[in-house]
């Protein structure tokens, strides 16, 4: 059979090396190379590097809407399914209507909850128990086609995206192997549709969104932390310095109001409405990462010290 896999990241990648090991994939699409940092230097995304290395055809189109010489390219492989995970552009209808048994999507949640860019981020924010992984039937709209299959796991209190991801990626392969052996026995798809009342949205995080109201109680402050890390991260500002957090942990009942910091036994605690947090890990704007007891070691506090 041939097919065609889109995506770009981690977690597109583990799909992508499932499907290569156990199935068939004879084109890779991913995002077009992006220059990285301030030297502006060319890196791989890790679909493309291992699309290399597995020695697999690669298109990187700029934009796949409106653009003939790229459904030309998918029309001539003439593919079997396309499989997507992870690839960051909503495929048009010219596209869904190429492969002969369609467009199958592994999408990170447990659909119809969290449709949109950023589901693994938004679910550790919100201060979910569980989150999954979803086989779905590709439609023209975002992440609402038919449910082929579901795999659930839990969160830990300890996870923030990067490891969730990791975990999620491995259930994908899971369930993608599971799709996989069912359809080569039967050669056909058993879906189901969305129930779109429960449907919810995942949108994009950005720097805005993960800005910390010490206001707010410990426990959404700590999914924030973790719900933004490794991007942007969760940040706040001392003497007007713009300070990210990167990891932190419950430590208490509050003594003093929100955002007040202090010094015990050389670590640093932050108050929030009902609880203190311990700060783990935290980073000045332009600095490399720090310990927190590193970090108020070099810093002089006093009762009106705050984050604000």
């Amino acid at each position: 059979m041939k097919n065609i896999f889109m995506g770009t990241p981690y977690f597109g990648k583990e799909i992508l090396k499932k499907l290569h090991t156990d199935f068939s994939v004879h084109t890779v699409v991913c995002q077009p190379d992006k220059p990285v940092g301030r030297e502006k230097k060319i890196i791989y995304s890790e679909v493309k590097n291992f699309a290399l290395k597995a020695n697999l055809n690669i298109l990187q189109p700029e934009k796949i809407k409106n653009n003939e010489a790229f459904l030309s390219e998918l029309r001539k492989i003439n593919p079997d399914f396309i499989f997507v995970a992870a690839y960051g552009k909503i495929l048009t209808n010219d596209i869904l209507n190429i492969p002969k048994f369609g467009c199958i999507n592994v999408h990170s949640s447990l659909l119809p909850k969290y449709r949109g860019a950023a589901p693994i981020n938004w679910a550790i924010i919100n201060g979910d128990k569980e989150t999954g992984v979803t086989i779905m039937e590709m439609d023209e709209g975002m992440d609402t086609g038919n449910i082929i299959l579901s795999k659930k796991i839990a969160i830990a209190e300890s996870d923030n995206v990067t490891s969730l991801t990791e975990k999620l990626a491995s259930c994908g392969c899971d369930a993608i192997g599971e799709f996989i052996q069912k359809f080569l026995k039967t050669r056909s798809i058993d879906s189901k549709p969305q129930d779109n009342s429960l449907a919810s949205i995942a949108p994009k995080i950005d720097k805005e969104k993960c800005k910390i109201d010490w206001s707010e109680k410990s426990f959404d402050i700590l999914n924030l932390i973790r719900g933004s890390n490794p991007w942007p991260g969760a940040t706040t500002t001392l003497f007007k310095n713009k300070i990210t957090i990167w990891e932190a942990k419950n430590a208490g009942p509050a003594l003093a109001k929100p955002g007040s910091i202090k010094k015990i036994e050389k670590k640093m605690f932050v108050s929030c409405k009902d609880n203190e947090i311990e700060i783990i890990k935290i980073q000045k704007s332009g600095k490399n990462v720090m310990d927190g007891k590193n970090f108020i070691n070099g810093i002089i506090i006093d009762e009106e010290t705050c984050f604000n």
